[in-house]
């Protein structure tokens, strides 16, 4: 199974982002629930948010809460982040994971799988 994330980039705050992540592998996509990290320099990696397997739902951050929503097709193999009203300290590499369980978890100890990261830098 490989997670292959994109969509980072420069933006400004107060700006938006969305990111997408698409899987590949033989995997049932459906039976992972999935989620997003992210490490900003000097930091640990930090939960962001989480979707189970169906998309029915969802946590969140409290610091991205209301900012960010997390979306999954998995007819397409896919999760995206979309994130609007951005900070700069939002400025981090934004990492996808998945793990094959049948609920949602900030741990990312539960986490199978992980993408490579993508870096988003948010400007003051």
């Amino acid at each position: 199974v490989q997670l292959q994330a994109s969509g980072g980039g420069l933006v400004q705050a107060g700006g938006s982002l969305r990111l997408s992540c698409a899987a590949s592998g033989r995997l049932s996509f459906s039976s992972y629930a999935l989620g997003w990290f992210r490490q900003a320099p000097g930091k640990e990696r930090e939960f962001v948010a989480a979707i189970s397997r169906s998309g029915s739902t969802t946590v969140y951050a409290d610091s991205v809460k209301g900012r960010v929503t997390i979306s999954r097709d998995n007819a397409k193999n896919t999760v995206a982040l979309q994130m609007n009203s951005l900070k700069a300290e939002d400025t981090a590499v934004y990492f996808c994971a998945g793990g094959y369980m049948g609920f949602i978890t900030r741990s990312e100890y539960e986490y199978d799988y992980w993408g490579q990261g993508t870096l988003v830098t948010v400007s003051s």
